[in-house]
């Protein structure tokens, strides 16, 4: 095929067409381009095909407006192409455009600029057009269009240079750089026009604007930044980062963008190179040059006017992977000296060589972990594909019912994994392609989209249904396995491309590669000998998912190895969290799906095995054995599988071994996941539930009624779990941001009697009125024991809570409101709460500022003959030396508190001396006293020695973070005599203690009957130190189990 080469016109007679090329969008701009076809040319012209040129299809499909306006100039001289946009835009029914090149044509005859065409010819286009209405027509705004002339006027001033105003010298540059150019413009098109794409998919090719505009902004010469010299183009497979990074060679290639910032582009197909043998940098990048020496000197001298496009770095990556690793640390700066490609690529990207070239890379998504310990100051772009409305407009142009479009997308956006795959143009090619198919009549819209299993074995089964392939009945099975097993080896070892031999190898025979290949399944590759890939990575790996299920001639057999490898596939997923092997994992429990079993079974000639679910509930047993199973793995991910099963009885079986859940939900697709499998958690004990507020949120502008209500639906179901599930006794709500309708099926299933819930966490919850609401429901609930209301922002809403719990019928014995910004007046409310109930053990305060003047409050609670409190936490709550005096008088009179929580507050001497006139009493009944960080030093160290000598019910002391010294060790040890039988942790971490006190310590550890945990971290003990406390544990006297 011959390729045009594409330049400025000096002063042609179309360069008045530009702007009404720029006014059209993306898709106009492609119809556009279809309606340039000789054909349709004559559709709407009354003339002889022959009378039209036909311009390379490869030409027209890479070019934007600005190379349009160039092509119509060449292919359509002496002012045709006025007649030939005026008649398209008559096509495309665009009568503000259309009235606006009357317009100009008419002034181009006036002004005599335009010799063709004619008065008479224009008068004749208007009558072969039609009168056409201009009354109610808007015309596009006169500014933003005199806007894009100037824009474009300065495009093609950067781009197009006068030659005869270049200098003698510089004609041979020129010359070897536009040959280089037009070289690397054919290979490019002639590679996307040996692409066997799908029939008449345009759109397959196309970069987005928002892409397009991102690339350019990002190597614009003109920005205010920085410029980033290393571009890392990321996406998954598929979703148009080669595209991208083959349009900005074009743009180059064609003069269009990045000419002040760039002398020469080079682009490295990474598939293509790692395959080489050593060689230099310089001969790499003379690859494509023309049949002359690339000027490697003129490179040398120039390198921040390079710009290398490196194309596929994963390949790179996994060509790595299976040799010894090339990088020896050793930099590489020598043009002309022979090394492995990947070595080079390496140093190129480290910025050893060329360190002042910019980089743009494109790499799939999975690999970028292993790109970026080589870049240096990267700027990452993701590649989206397409966006909501892409979809819309590309599902319009493939069915001609507008409801039906709107049915069907309906339908897609209810499966968000879905929805997220279309995206990738080929995958929405795909399921296009799937409800295309008349046998979709006959089926239910709503179970073929249900998940994205569905959608491609419907899609596989519809090819196979109706093909005609020259191929046994007994040979079917044999073929799909082989093709299978071509899919998932590639996948083991990271290959998306095979030569022949891996076809004959696998066994596949030229009929069913054939059809393959007719349908789009597999693809050549021209430029590599012959190869062939799977026209996207998602055929792969369904395809490699079908390996585990498909029926052997004997089914697993002693030396088959595809039990162990599914399970290996399971601990990639579930347990390592590895992104690689997710969606091979998804497409494998799909085909577990009885109806689609059935259907591949009856299209595609292949029997599936019985026995894969039993390998897997043997493999959920074997989990469900090992201690807390339920945490050892992702259960979300397992919970997304076994939605894409949809088998309801496989997930009971397989659930019943977990007991605990943790899920933080913040997209559909997980929230309809949860909703599936909770249900079927029959043995659940407790369930964590984070969930994000858009997804519960109606946004009227822009969530549909039918997807709101699919969630709210998906919501309710996870609620109902609270009352049908009879084991279910914790629920964590902490980190959710609920919503009205949210909220109230919550409430309702809190509310209803077969609710089993008794401990109730509620931390971080927004909004605050979502916890008033909680409350209300809560009141006179008898089951409830524990409540967290923790973190948040109560203010006012305490004496509400505190009324509701103080209700007849409620059993609580575990409140805690930590961080709720509390204040002394909350304390009021807080005492009388104490005093109305005796069922309430354990209070947690810590984080508020309560103060001295609340302490004072809650202390006379703590003396009324009703108070049961067992554990008090007040850490962190601004308390001082007159709080431990009311404390103290607390613990005299109270005969329940054993444990006291009293660190982070600055106590000091004073306080610690306050509350050890109540520890030092026999009859104090206090256990457990947390004292660490509160501000007070050996004198207050003095005081507890002389307490604990009296008291031998303390069996936890935390004295950490106090400036205790060795001396106040000293003392405290001398108290720890072996008649102290109570004792059994001591905490003394970062007390500033030296190797001094650890003869102390020995005493205490050689003797001691009771001391079993010691905290001495972050203390300077030398060697000799804690030699010596290692001499005491191996005393036989020694008790000691912990030491840290």
């Amino acid at each position: 095929m011959n390729f045009s080469v594409i330049t400025c016109p000096n002063g042609g007679t179309n360069q008045g067409l530009l702007p009404y090329l720029i006014a059209l969008d993306q898709y106009q701009l492609e119809e556009f381009k279809l309606c340039l076809e000789p054909q349709q040319l004559m559709d709407f012209w009354s003339a002889p095909q022959g009378h039209f040129p036909r311009i390379p299809w490869a030409n027209l499909r890479a070019a934007d407006p600005l190379n349009l306006s160039f092509l119509l100039d060449e292919y359509f001289p002496k002012g045709q192409a006025w007649k030939v946009i005026l008649g398209i835009f008559q096509t495309m029914n665009l009568t503000s455009l259309c009235e606006k090149v009357r317009t100009k044509m008419r002034e181009n005859v006036q002004t005599q600029e335009l010799q063709d065409p004619t008065q008479e010819d224009v008068e004749m286009l208007e009558a072969a057009a039609g009168n056409m209405q201009t009354q109610g027509c808007q015309d596009p705004n006169q500014e933003e269009l005199e806007e894009l002339e100037e824009e474009t006027g300065n495009v093609q001033a950067q781009g197009c240079q006068d030659p005869n105003q270049e200098e003698p010298e510089m004609l041979e540059e020129a010359d070897h750089r536009r040959k280089y150019r037009e070289k690397m413009k054919a290979e490019l098109l002639e590679t996307w026009d040996n692409i066997n794409w799908p029939k008449d998919h345009v759109y397959i090719r196309n970069t987005s604007k928002d892409e397009h505009e991102e690339l350019q902004r990002l190597l614009d010469p003109n920005r205010t930044r920085a410029q980033a010299q290393t571009i890392v183009l990321v996406g998954k497979a598929g979703v148009g980062k080669t595209t991208l990074a083959m349009q900005a060679m074009l743009h180059w290639a064609n003069g269009v963008l990045f000419q002040q910032r760039f002398s020469y582009v080079f682009y490295l197909n990474c598939h293509k190179i790692r395959y080489m043998k050593e060689t230099t940098f310089a001969e790499l990048i003379s690859l494509d040059w023309p049949d002359f020496d690339a000027p490697i000197e003129e490179f040398m001298s120039q390198p921040e006017k390079l710009l290398f496009i490196i194309d596929g770095f994963e390949e790179i990556i996994i060509s790595e992977s299976r040799s010894e690793s090339l990088d020896d640390g050793s930099p590489c700066t020598d043009w002309y000296q022979e090394l492995p490609v990947t070595k080079i690529l390496h140093s190129l990207l480290k910025k050893e060589l060329v360190p002042l070239a910019t980089l743009l890379i494109t790499i799939k998504t999975w690999f970028v972990r292993d790109l970026k310990a080589s870049l240096v100051n990267p700027c990452f772009v993701q590649i989206t594909g397409f966006t909501g409305d892409d979809l819309r407009v590309y599902f319009m142009r493939n069915f001609d019912d507008l409801s039906e479009v709107e049915k069907i997308l309906q339908q897609i956006r209810k499966n968000e994994t879905l929805f997220d795959s279309c995206s990738v143009p080929m995958v929405c090619w795909t399921v296009c392609s799937c409800l295309k198919q008349p046998k979709v009549r006959y089926y239910d819209l709503q179970s073929i989209t249900q998940t994205t299993t569905s959608v491609y074995a419907y899609f596989f089964s519809n090819l196979f249904s109706r093909a005609e392939v020259d191929l046994a009945d007994d040979s079917w099975p044999g073929q799909w396995r082989a093709l299978c097993s071509l899919a998932i080896e590639g996948l083991w070892s990271m290959n998306f491309t095979f030569n022949k031999e891996d076809t004959e190898i696998e066994g596949l025979e030229v009929p069913f590669i054939d059809s393959l290949y007719e349908f789009n399944i597999l693809q050549k590759i021209n430029d590599c000998g012959g190869c062939t890939t799977f026209t996207h990575l998602s055929f792969q790996e369904f395809f490699a998912a079908m390996f585990f299920v498909l029926e052997e001639p004997r089914e697993f057999p002693p030396h088959s190895t595809k039990p162990q490898e599914m399970k290996m596939l399971l601990q990639h997923v579930l347990l390592d969290k590895e992104a690689y092997w997710t969606p091979v994992v998804l497409f494998f429990f799909g085909l577990l799906n009885k109806n689609i079993a059935r259907e591949l079974e009856d299209t595609l000639h292949c029997k599936i095995s019985p026995r894969v679910m039993e390998e897997l509930l043997k493999w959920g047993e074997e989990l469900g054995k090992a201690e807390s199973a339920s945490l050892q793995f992702h259960i979300l991910r397992l919970f997304h599988c076994l939605h894409e099963s949809q088998e309801e009885d496989f997930t009971k079986k397989m659930l019943g071994h977990i007991f605990e859940v943790d899920l933080n939900i913040l997209e559909d697709e997980e929230l309809q996941a949860s909703s599936f499998c909770l249900k079927h958690c029959k043995r659940l004990n407790k369930l964590r539930l984070s969930v994000s507020s858009h997804i519960l949120e109606r946004d009227l502008e822009i969530l549909e009624t039918s997807k709101f209500d699919s969630r709210m639906h998906a919501w309710n179901s996870i609620c109902s779990t609270l009352v049908t599930n009879e084991n279910l006794h914790e629920l964590d709500l902490s980190n959710s941001k609920l919503h009205g309708s949210s909220v109230k099926g919550l409430c309702l299933a809190l509310k209803n009697p077969r609710c089993k819930v008794q401990k109730l966490t509620c931390k971080s919850v927004t909004p605050e009125w979502v916890l008033q609401d909680l409350i209300i429901v809560l009141q006179g609930n008898s089951k409830l024991t524990h409540l967290n209301f923790s973190s948040n922002k109560l203010g006012m809403t305490v004496p509400l809570i505190l009324k509701a719990l103080r209700h007849s019928a409620c059993n609580l014995k575990y409140l805690c409101l930590e961080k709720c910004n509390l204040s002394a007046a909350s304390c009021q409310d807080l005492a009388l709460f104490l005093t109305s109930i005796q069922h309430v053990t354990r209070l947690c305060l810590g984080f508020n500022r309560l103060q001295d003047d609340g302490i004072k409050l809650l202390c006379a609670a703590l003396t009324h003959p009703k108070c049961a409190l067992e554990r008090l936490e007040l850490w962190f709550c601004q308390l001082g030396a007159p709080a431990c005096e009311h404390l103290s008088d607390a613990l005299l009179q109270n005969r329940s508190l054993m444990h006291l929580n009293l660190s982070k507050n600055s106590l000091r001497d004073e306080g610690v001396k306050f509350l050890c006139e109540a520890l030092g009493h026999p009859d104090c009944n206090l256990q457990s006293l947390n004292l660490s960080g509160c501000s007070f030093t050996r004198e207050g160290c003095r005081e507890l020695a002389n307490a604990l000598r009296h008291n031998h019910n303390v069996k936890i002391l935390d004295l950490g973070e106090n400036d205790l010294q060795d001396d106040g060790v000293k003392l405290l040890c001398e108290a720890l005599k072996p008649s102290h039988r109570a004792l059994h942790t001591l905490g003394l971490a970062k007390c500033n203690l030296t190797t001094a006190c650890c003869q102390h310590l020995f005493s205490v550890l050689s003797s001691s009957k009771s001391l079993v945990n010691l905290n001495l971290l972050g203390n300077e003990l030398d060697p000799d130190g804690v030699k010596m406390l290692c001499k005491a544990l191996r005393k036989s006297t020694c008790r000691l189990q912990k030491l840290g």
